[in-house]
């Protein structure tokens, strides 16, 4: 299985931490974000990786090169100064994602899942991840019932920005700017996607605070 990592965010909720470096690179617990991701592919087995990147994007490039230290083999995706979103960046990286389903990850998350227990996963659609609603966003966005993701937000859900995706999905897509959000909700309207709790920790990072709780937290486990 290939994985993306989803960092071309501008990060302007994170501003003034990302007003001269990339949300990816903004340290907790010593390290880069992106790099607790790179190091979790590694432990996986996965090998091939997709970054995308934006405004200083090239500071990514030159942090993680092409991965040979972690075992990996890191290709990038550059969308200059227009970032694409998250899935006009899914449908510009498909050539480097292949036919089969592959891993996508937001960049600016902190998880201890293993990515592992999704490599068996080969959806028609989409398969998900799910945690419980954060404080910050408590209406959540769906439901799970069994193994099927659903509408109902009772009890609800918040996607963790950790899925793996059938490249069939954004292939209708032009080359232009696109969320994620509606396809997979047009594909759960489907019953095209299917979804698993989170089983370990995860922090959404999208605001200072957030990043700070989570570099105490990582701190203070060392």
């Amino acid at each position: 299985m290939r994985a993306m990592i989803l960092a071309a965010g501008l990060g302007t909720r994170m501003a003034p931490l990302t007003d001269t470096t990339p949300k990816a690179l903004l340290r907790a617990g010593g390290r880069p974000l992106l790099q607790y991701h790179l190091e979790a592919l590694s432990r996986a087995g996965i090998r091939e990786v997709v970054i995308n990147h934006s405004r200083s994007g090239s500071r990514i490039e030159s942090a993680f090169g092409t991965g040979t230290g972690l075992g990996l083999n890191i290709r990038y995706s550059a969308e200059g100064d227009r970032p694409m979103e998250t899935a006009g960046g899914i449908r510009r990286a498909l050539p480097m994602l292949g036919e089969a389903p592959f891993l996508v990850i937001n960049a600016d998350i902190w998880t201890d899942f293993d990515f592992s227990l999704l490599v068996p996963r080969m959806p028609a659609g989409a398969h998900i991840v799910l945690a419980p609603n954060p404080e910050h966003h408590p209406a959540g966005d769906f439901g799970l019932d069994g193994p099927r993701v659903t509408e109902s937000r009772n009890p609800g859900l918040t996607y963790t920005g950790i899925g793996v995706y059938h490249p069939g999905l954004f292939s209708t897509l032009t080359d232009e700017p696109a969320s994620l959000a509606p396809i997979l909700r047009q594909a759960v309207k489907r019953g095209e996607v299917t979804g698993e709790r989170c089983g370990g920790l995860w922090f959404d990072i999208g605001t200072p605070r957030r990043l700070a709780d989570l570099d105490r937290m990582l701190c203070g486990h060392r």
